[in-house]
Order: C-alpha cells, then structure tokens, then sequence
C-alpha cells in the first residue's frame, strides 16, 4: 500500500471514530499530518526511514479499524439481560415455526 492511501485510509478511520465525523481540529490527525510530510521523498531529499514510516501508518490503520470493529460488535451481542426465544433466534439467524390457527 502507498503511503497516500495509508494516510488517506487512517484520516477516514480518525473521521469514522470522530463523534461529530469532523478531524478539522483533530490532534492525532494534525500529528498524522505533520509525521507524512517530515517524511515525504522529494527529488532534494532521500528518506531512508519511509518504509518505516508507511509500515507504522498501517499499524495504526490496523489498530483504528480494529477498535471500531470491536466497538461495533460490542454493541451488538453485549448482554442487555434476558433474551426472548424470537430475538435469540433472529440473533443467530433461525426462523421460529409459525403457529397455524
């Protein structure tokens, strides 16, 4: 993965945990920022450390995308308490037999 869709995939991952979706004013992602440029490559300048820089971007990719998954998750099967038959089945995907009157 290129270091612009590293970048560009953790400021979507930072506007996805944002409680108003708005990294305008966002610290980590002015630090994000300011961490692509110190080590942008340009034709005057060679950065050895580049690589390193784009594997840390995706460690911190892997690390968004996995809290919010767990958040997501957690909010779906956390124990609310007692189930009924009806969601515990909708919960797991059965249908219940109909009752024919």
């Amino acid at each position: 993965m290129s270091g612009t869709k590293v970048l560009r995939s953790l400021l979507h991952e930072l506007r996805q945990a944002s409680p108003n979706g708005c990294i305008k004013d966002n610290l980590a992602a002015r630090y994000i920022l300011a961490q692509y440029k110190k080590f942008e490559t340009t034709d005057q300048q060679l950065c050895k450390a580049r690589n390193e820089a784009i594997f840390l971007g995706q460690t911190y990719l892997t690390y968004l995308s996995s809290q919010r998954n767990y958040t997501e998750l957690y909010k779906e099967f956390h124990g609310r308490g007692e189930r009924s038959v009806r969601d515990t089945a909708d919960l797991v995907g059965f249908k219940l037999p109909t009752d024919p009157k």
